[in-house]
């Protein structure tokens, strides 16, 4: 979610699309009252208060030739953040199929005119003999293969609905692969990411390795400047830097995302696009990261970006296999073990209201 972002207010009622905050027994939620009792959301509460009366009417953003109200659609949703890294989820369970169109994504994903998110996630039936599988539109459209964050948010919201209480743990279909997500008893969700994909060709990058296929340390143009980079997959690309080849390290919170971060994710040398992380090191087991994510622009964390940058960072010698790493949303705990060569992300997930809209 770009920090910048704000909800909309003192919007028109119009019957053309309504937001409605709806008990749990819509999403047929087995709880009662409060159908996630391990959640620490502090908006939960208002939510709960206002679901069995209210409804919320948000104008319609393009008003245009369409079929009536009556013929449209009924999507219902919960809308979850990771770190302010935030996403509709969808209970698409009856359907291999995701229930709406990347097009009709980018709408609900708007800030001003939607729901507002950064990607809309689709829980599916299970694949390859995993338990659920996960699939994920972005806010431009565009669907990636995984996402940090929202596999902490779709963790959460399967032990929402399948009423899961305490430690739990299932498999997960992904783009990237098979995902083992397990709930914690304090809440927080703790991921086994897999093994990060080092060979540059398969992350993919056209940068020549530096360390046999891997891209290391690397010198890149951009801007005008050549930047040192390393180059990590977690089932999607990610370009780390900690700084220019002139510089004595990042203060990130300096960096100009708006402006440096499109170039990177557009540059030539990446034929899928890539996640960019630019990395101050705070101490070897401490580090402060911004990302700017391919398809969603600047958002307040990044998952796979957390994991991607603890690897790049023992890679090139600047941290131990477990660190704390902020982002703009808060922390995340990462460890990269020698002995499986997995990567495991530990970090909260909140659900924020659920509702219902008309497509």
């Amino acid at each position: 979610m770009a920090a910048a972002s704000h909800a909309p207010c003192g919007v028109a009622a119009s019957p053309s699309r309504r937001l409605l905050l709806k008990p749990p027994s819509l999403f047929r939620f087995r709880a009662s009252s409060n159908p996630n009792p391990s959640s620490r959301s502090r908006v939960r509460p208002l939510a709960l208060a206002l679901a069995s009366s209210t409804s919320v009417s948000v104008q319609s953003p393009m008003p245009s030739p369409s079929p009536s109200s009556s013929s449209r659609s009924l999507l219902h949703f919960v809308k979850y953040h990771g770190l302010g890294n935030d996403f509709i989820m969808v209970d698409n369970r009856d359907s291999p199929h995701p229930r709406i169109t990347p097009h009709q994504a980018v709408n609900l994903c708007h800030r001003n005119f939607g729901i507002g998110a950064d990607g809309v996630i689709f829980l599916l039936p299970g694949t390859n003999s995993a338990d659920y599988t996960m699939r994920i539109f972005n806010s431009d459209g565009s669907e990636p293969e995984m996402c940090g964050n929202g596999v902490r948010c779709f963790a959460r919201f399967i032990a929402q609905l399948e009423n899961h209480q305490g430690k739990h743990s299932f498999t997960i279909h992904t783009g990237a692969g098979l995902i083992v997500p397990e709930i914690q008893e304090d809440g927080q969700v703790k991921v086994d990411m897999g093994q990060p994909i080092l060979a540059g060709p398969e992350v993919p990058t056209k940068i020549p390795g530096t360390q046999n296929d891997a891209v290391v340390k690397a010198g890149l143009e951009v801007d005008g400047l050549t930047w040192n980079v390393t180059c990590v997959s977690m089932g999607n690309p990610h370009c780390i830097t900690f700084g220019t080849a002139d510089s004595q390290g990042l203060e990130v919170d300096k960096i100009k995302l708006a402006e440096i971060g499109p170039k990177f994710e557009h540059h030539e040398l990446f034929p899928a696009r890539t996640n960019t992380e630019f990395v101050q090191i705070l101490s070897r087991s401490h580090l402060k990261m911004r990302v700017w994510e391919r398809g969603a622009g600047a958002t307040l964390a990044c998952g796979t970006g957390a994991c991607a940058t603890v690897v790049a960072a023992v890679l090139e010698g600047h941290a131990e296999r477990r660190c704390i790493v902020d982002l703009p949303g808060g922390p995340l705990e990462i460890e990269w073990r020698e002995e499986d060569n997995h990567v495991y992300m530990t970090g909260p997930a909140e659900s924020v209201f659920y509702g219902s809209i008309l497509l």
